[in-house]
């Protein structure tokens, strides 16, 4: 598999837990939570959809073959500026993968764009302290 396209799956993974519209090949549009993307044809799973009749959905799957678009309003989360911040309180020892969606702070705390999801003790406390103030200086 090629850099870009590496890039690009990693990309369209970014949407996952994400409100996204999906534009199929006839036209219509569903907006939902995409919750499962199929790498090899891009088939779509969404979750609490609405069509653009407003018919509610609990569950729809997209064959890769009919989306022409996905797109998403929200702002993707910036774990680089996170882990930019971490590395301020705890120097040479924040890790960054970027590509995995998470950050290793000590070889022991694992961070994702949802707080602390591994570790405990000062320094997970320490870590999620960061993390909190970084989530209220976003939103502000």
């Amino acid at each position: 598999m090629s850099v870009a396209q590496r890039k690009y799956f990693t990309d369209v993974a970014t949407l996952a837990d994400k409100t996204v519209a999906v534009v199929t090949t006839n036209g219509k549009t569903f907006n939902g939570t995409l919750i499962g993307v199929n790498p090899d044809n891009l088939s779509l799973s969404l979750t609490d959809v609405k069509d653009e009749s407003g018919k509610l959905l609990n569950r729809l799957v997209l064959n890769g073959s009919v989306v022409m678009s996905i797109s998403s309003a929200e702002k993707p989360f910036d774990l680089k500026a996170l882990a930019n911040r971490l590395e301020k309180v705890f120097p040479t020892m924040v890790k960054l993968y970027d590509d995995k969606g998470f950050i290793w702070v000590m070889d022991k705390v694992k961070l994702t764009e949802k707080g602390v999801v591994e570790g405990s003790g000062p320094a997970a406390d320490r870590v999620q302290k960061v993390y909190d103030t970084f989530m209220s200086e976003v939103k502000a």
